[in-house]
């Protein structure tokens, strides 16, 4: 078998030599960064509807998240999957299955965007209507929620694509995609909504076109690799092997991301249930919701890509660290940015609303919930160093316990009761503390078990 050795340069990472600190942060910190960028694209669509258009379009557009996040949540858990399923055949220096890996990977990618497409198309309006989309908004956001899915296939090939490149170190190339789709989306957003007048379907179009650039650059960079990563459409296929083991480490991982989402809509529909100001309000501090969290999933991410490859090579000394270091990374840099938004939190809030009332909600949101976001570390890069050793299912019935169904209750029961703002947002914290804790205890006692063998 021909022997594979990526060296720390150009587009890759040789994350089974040398020192960690230095390749995680060259890995994470353009995946955060990219992320975030993505972030604030998405959120150019709710602030160019908040000053140039009306609260309602506002809230339609802003309203939207938790609904559409609940049905990609398992297929970019599915890219999870994908990610280790190359990093372990690098890890153990299989070239000849690397190609396999990647075109099964691309193939999924395309199945899934077709399948969100056709679903995203045919429930917008009972999942909208199910979640007290308040009468006001309720045609905006289903317009919008159309629009957005039709670019869903492109969205797929970007995800898996991208898990694609990670797998050996490359978040770099990932970032430029989505800086060019990113500024495409700000500059149309600017010409549909404040020149055309287009107002929501401005949005959405300004979404749509620039996920098609962001994926046709992935596409490119997959077709012009050196082999065996190198990408063919002639060569797509269905491999058992490796669609068992992406399922095996992505589904869980993508059913753990929807039933957060689900919990969410829990949330947003008691949100709702305080009128449109309380959800514009919500709609523009969950921007820095996401911004922070991003930071939380770029480490989580480095934790699952470096523990595959050094636990698929047998080095078990290596992922202790890769724990260690992606932990505090991530604790710290999240807690930096959980700060600005708390000190600052007037100044960033007023680039989304001049309303009073508006901005009032906002801010509650993010002094109970955003400043505290930095505790999502404990549980999200303990649970990806356990994906990474091939431990899924634990790491999300752990969240499914500590935030899904302990969120859903709280909003039943404490929040039926006090009926605050506050008081639902505090939802957060305590979830994140419980679940951490958890994860925590097992990833400690798994490793002990499994790097004793």
């Amino acid at each position: 078998m021909a022997q594979l050795r990526f060296h720390h340069h150009g587009n890759q990472i040789d994350m089974l030599h040398g020192p960690l600190l230095g390749k995680i942060l060259v890995f994470a910190l353009p995946l955060a960064v990219s992320m975030m960028l993505q972030q604030l694209f998405n959120s150019a669509d709710v602030a160019v509807v908040g000053r140039f258009d009306s609260p309602q379009a506002m809230a339609a557009v802003g309203s939207n998240g938790a609904a559409i996040n609940l049905m990609v949540n398992i297929f970019v858990g599915l890219s999870v999957g994908a990610n280790v399923a190359v990093a372990k055949c690098i890890g153990r220096n299989e070239t000849d299955k690397i190609h396999d890996a990647v075109h099964t990977t691309m193939a999924l990618a395309l199945v899934s965007g077709i399948l969100l497409l056709l679903w995203g198309i045919l429930i917008a309006k009972p999942i909208l209507t199910m979640m007290n989309t308040p009468d006001d908004i309720i045609d905006l956001a289903v317009t919008y929620f159309r629009i957005y899915f039709a670019g869903m296939p492109f969205i797929m090939l970007y995800n898996f694509g991208s898990a694609v490149l990670r797998s050996k170190g490359d978040s770099t190339r990932p970032l430029w995609s989505l800086g060019l789709g990113g500024v495409i989306n700000v500059i149309l957003n600017l010409i549909f909504v404040v020149g055309l007048k287009m107002s929501v379907v401005g949005v959405a179009l300004a979404t749509v076109i620039s996920n098609v650039v962001s994926s046709f650059m992935i596409m490119y960079y997959l077709m012009t690799e050196d082999e065996p990563f190198r990408f063919k459409f002639s060569d797509l296929m269905m491999k058992k092997e490796h669609v068992m083991q992406i399922m095996k480490i992505g589904l869980p991982a993508g059913i753990q991301g929807s039933l957060f989402s689900i919990s969410n809509i829990t949330i947003q529909t008691a949100i709702n249930s305080l009128g449109s100001y309380a959800s514009a309000g919500s709609a523009a501090a969950l921007n820095f919701d996401f911004l922070t969290y991003y930071v939380v999933a770029a480490f989580t991410q480095a934790a699952v890509t470096f523990t595959s490859q050094n636990f698929a090579a047998g080095d078990h000394e290596r992922c202790r660290k890769v724990f260690t270091l992606t932990m505090s990374a991530g604790v710290i840099l999240t807690g930096l940015v959980c700060l600005v938004c708390a000190v600052w939190r007037t100044e960033i809030l007023s680039l989304y609303t001049v309303n009073p009332e508006v901005l009032r909600y906002a801010e509650v949101r993010m002094i109970h919930a955003v400043a505290f976001l930095w505790m999502c570390n404990i549980y999200e890069v303990s649970g990806g160093c356990l994906r990474g050793m091939g431990y899924s299912m634990l790491p999300s019935m752990l969240v499914l316990i500590g935030c899904c169904a302990l969120r859903i209750v709280w909003v039943y029961t404490v929040f039926a009761w006090l009926k605050d703002f506050g008081v639902l947002m505090d939802v957060y914290p305590v979830s994140w503390l419980i679940t951490g804790t958890a994860t925590m205890i097992a990833y400690y006692s798994i490793r002990r078990k499994v790097l004793a063998r």
